[in-house]
């Protein structure tokens, strides 16, 4: 640890997938964009515990004995002070998150590339992009099992993400000047769930459900051409399509369809369900900031528990 560095603070954002979702398992691409307006902040200080602490809303404490929840981080941090004498590993990770657990916003991803920046620059580390990454899939792996990827990605990014599992990720331009309002249903997100359910479609109905995911590639590699273009009515209309391929797919809820089709009659051009389905959030495109505060306004009064607008253009990096 530097002796002038008794504190330091590392951030990140949420992420919404704008298309792609459930299809980027099989190989097709998809689009993740960054929400700054939902982000998190790790604090990391000396302390006189003789260990790690963490300091959350979910538990505070000696990391050592926090609950499962916390496993990816506990495993993370382990990985990051490996080597340290024990004296200096007393330090205490103060997590300050407002961005809400299983709605399919990246939650982990964030916390844990927060917590790396904010432990490198305690200690005076570089840290350069690609470690950010790594060390960031250590605690994703122990959250998902078989992460894409993409959470971390977008979560270390100013810029939206454009990725094709395995095999490409990259930042992508946006000139477009729609506005997306990101709605949270309330209802808890459930990805394990819908990747079962498509993966019992593809193995009883194998041509039909292949159909359904190369029809969410076709479009998102549309959406990729329409977001340089400033074309926000076809890109509406891609995405209104996009459910319609996801609602085939059997990952959205009726109460999610509902007020899908309801946003419609309120200034949206085209909306859709945005990361693994079952619930958790979803999302409009409006032309204007406007129409958008008027359609979260409208939302809010159906019982979505909370919502953000974001512009589509958000930064150029």
């Amino acid at each position: 640890m530097r002796e002038d560095k008794l504190t330091a603070v590392g951030t990140s954002h949420a992420k919404i997938i704008l298309i792609g979702e459930h299809s980027v398992v099989y190989g097709q691409p998809a689009i993740a964009f960054p929400l700054s307006a939902v982000s998190v902040r790790v604090t990391v200080t000396a302390n006189n515990h003789h260990g790690v602490w963490v300091k959350s809303s979910l538990y505070t404490g000696p990391l050592a004995t926090a609950p499962a929840t916390l496993a990816g981080t506990k495993h993370l941090v382990a990985e990051l002070l490996r080597g340290l004498p024990a004296d200096q590993r007393n330090i205490t990770l103060n997590i300050n998150s407002n961005i809400p657990a299983e709605r399919g916003m990246g939650s982990s991803a964030a916390v844990a590339v927060a917590i790396i920046r904010a432990i490198f620059r305690f200690y005076g580390w570089p840290l350069n992009q690609d470690v950010l990454l790594h060390l960031a899939n250590i605690s994703e792996i122990d959250t998902h099992k078989n992460p894409s990827g993409l959470d971390a990605t977008t979560a270390a990014n100013a810029s939206p993400i454009w990725m094709i599992r395995d095999h490409e990720i990259k930042k992508i331009p946006v000139t477009s000047r729609g506005y997306l309002v990101i709605c949270d249903s309330g209802i808890l997100g459930q990805t394990k769930e819908a990747i079962a359910i498509v993966r019992q479609k593809m193995e009883r109905d194998p041509q039909g459900t292949t159909q359904h995911l190369y029809n969410l590639g076709q479009l998102t590699a549309q959406v990729r051409t329409l977001l340089a273009q400033d074309e926000v009515i076809a890109l509406g209309q891609a995405l209104g399509q996009a459910h319609q391929e996801l609602k085939e797919l059997g990952v959205s809820l009726p109460a999610i369809d509902d007020l899908i089709t309801a946003s419609y009659a309120h200034g949206s051009l085209g909306s859709k369900l945005t990361g693994g389905g079952r619930g958790g959030c979803f999302i409009c495109l409006t032309a204007d900031r406007p129409t958008a505060e008027k359609l979260a306004d409208y939302m809010k009064t159906q019982g979505i528990v909370q919502t953000w607008i974001e512009p589509l253009a958000t930064s150029k990096e």
